[in-house]
């Protein structure tokens, strides 16, 4: 018995030991942590159950029977956060480089099928040289398997990515379907093809983080949902993140006592709204005025910039906040805000998590890059998914409202549960201007009879009482009530039921 315990301590060393002590400080001095440093600061104190710890790679080609390490380059397994369940994998750099073999992805898969089976979040830790060449298709056959699991559990449990190392090839296509994808500055990166074969082919020279590292994907690419200064930063800010999400889509979100009232009145929210209608100002202060204690999870805060998304809480639940920016191309609807939206959209509806939108929104950015780009399209996927989720969807106009723009922010006619509007919005097909100049060009050159045309229609259309006696705003909400209106609306939907017409699926504009 003492033999087989004494083996027992000695191959879990092993694994434990990963690479070896070299490459654990070869990784350190890079400022990364390893797979296992990793998943104790992620996983509350303790709880972290590892499994397949023994399991190693099958190949026998290329000398690889001599080099076999416990474990395999990932370690997987199952612990909490905030005492919730979740399930993870780690990649271990230091073991073949984070390299995936077939071992490598049926350790992946096995935690992803069981979280699916129990109803539980599966986060990722990615940090991998790719496909390990030795092993060939099989290597190629598991990263499929692991995409197809990508593709079951979507929408049945949330899925998190965080890259903390090199991702490149077909390994970026995992992170590409799961949830969100969170990155690490300067040490993680992200590209379908590097610098080397881009040099080939296109002749461009381009270094690894131009390429695809955070910044580039979370300011320009918008692949990435949020990039951290570091490994421990990005771990830290993940239990956070994890406190706003359910378990499964056969959950609510976790609901979190708070001491902020839901009565809590705003006065400055009464003076936010510029006088001028061509002045901006920041959608934020609302943002974080309104929500339980000032808190705001902003996802994507550097990408499309003219819309903003992201998690709070409302009475201790948990919402999606999605916002109009007038400080950023006036708040029009893009190609890019439109993606990022829908997809957020489209997220929160999965997982029973309820929507509130902030809407000042001129209408859709025009010209031939747009048109071009396929707006069409693209501002179509917006649309789609808030006429297609059925969770709660409480709406405030704070300002402008314009044309197709308004239908599309989740106005009432694309079922809209609560509509509420500032005093100061203007709800109209266009604004006052365009719109006497089109409707009396015969007056165009008489500057005095214009404006006192514009001023006629800004007094009968620009204004929320048009639409208010249409029903399709509930009511005219002081702005420093804002708070307490969403709130109510909020519990009142806390029971809705609706449902969708049976479909296999639906086939969005994609």
């Amino acid at each position: 018995m003492r033999a087989i315990l004494e083996k027992l301590d000695m191959k879990r060393a092993q694994a434990r030991a990963g690479g070896g002590e070299r490459r654990t400080e070869s990784q350190h001095k890079k400022g990364k942590l390893t797979a296992r440093e990793r998943i104790e600061l992620l996983l509350d104190t303790g709880s972290f159950e590892e499994w397949d710890m023994f399991v190693e790679h099958r190949c026998s080609d290329f000398g690889m029977v001599d080099q076999k390490i416990p474990g395999d380059g990932v370690v997987t397994g199952h612990g909490t956060i905030n005492g919730r369940l979740v399930f993870v994998f780690s990649q271990d750099f230091t073991v073949f480089g984070g390299s995936l073999s077939d071992s490598h992805a049926q350790k992946i898969c096995k935690v992803m099928d069981q979280a699916m089976q129990v109803g539980a979040p599966v986060i990722g830790l990615n940090d991998s040289g790719g496909a390990r060449i030795q092993e060939g298709v099989d290597s190629l056959a598991g990263y499929a398997a692991v995409f197809q699991r990508n593709v079951m559990a979507s929408g049945v449990v949330p899925q998190i990515s965080v890259i903390m190392g090199p991702c490149a090839g077909g390994a970026v296509y995992s992170p590409a379907m799961t949830d969100f994808i969170f990155m690490v500055e300067d040490s993680s990166y992200m590209f379908v093809t590097g610098p080397d074969v881009v040099r080939t082919v296109t002749h461009e020279e381009v270094t690894q983080e131009e390429l695809g590292g955070a910044i580039t994907h979370s300011h320009t690419s918008g692949v990435a949902d949020l990039s951290f200064a570091n490994d421990v930063e990005a771990l830290l800010q993940l239990r956070r993140f994890m406190d706003f999400m359910p378990s499964s889509n056969r959950e609510k979100p976790p609901i979190r006592p708070t001491a902020d009232s839901p009565d809590r009145v705003e006065p400055s929210l009464d003076t936010l709204v510029p006088d001028n209608p061509n002045q901006p100002y920041d959608m934020k202060e609302l943002i974080h005025k309104v929500v339980d204690e000032y808190d705001f999870f902003e996802l994507q805060p550097d990408y499309a910039r003219n819309i903003i998304i992201g998690l709070a809480r409302m009475e201790g639940q948990p919402v999606g906040i999605v916002a109009n920016q007038p400080f950023v191309l006036a708040g029009c609807l893009d190609i890019d805000s439109a993606r990022k939206a829908g997809r957020f959209v489209r997220f929160c509806d999965c997982f029973n998590i309820p929507i509130v939108t902030f809407v000042d929104v001129p209408g859709f950015l025009p010209g031939t890059s747009q048109e071009y780009g396929g707006i069409i399209k693209h501002g179509a996927k917006l649309l789609y998914a808030y006429a297609e989720a059925t969770v709660p969807k409480v709406t405030v106009i704070t300002r402008k409202a314009y044309g197709g723009a308004y239908v599309v922010m989740a106005s009432k006619h694309l079922r809209g549960d609560v509509n509420y509007a500032w005093p100061t919005s203007e709800i109209a097909v266009m604004g006052p201007k365009g719109a006497v100049e089109i409707i009396f060009r015969a007056d165009l050159g008489d500057e005095a009879k214009i404006e006192e045309r514009t001023e006629e229609y800004r007094e009968k259309f620009a204004n929320p009482f048009v639409a208010g006696s249409r029903g399709f705003i509930d009511d005219v909400i002081m702005p420093s009530g804002t708070r307490r209106r969403i709130c109510r609306a909020l519990a009142m939907l806390r029971n809705k039921k609706i449902d969708n017409p049976w479909k296999k699926h639906d086939n969005i504009p994609l």
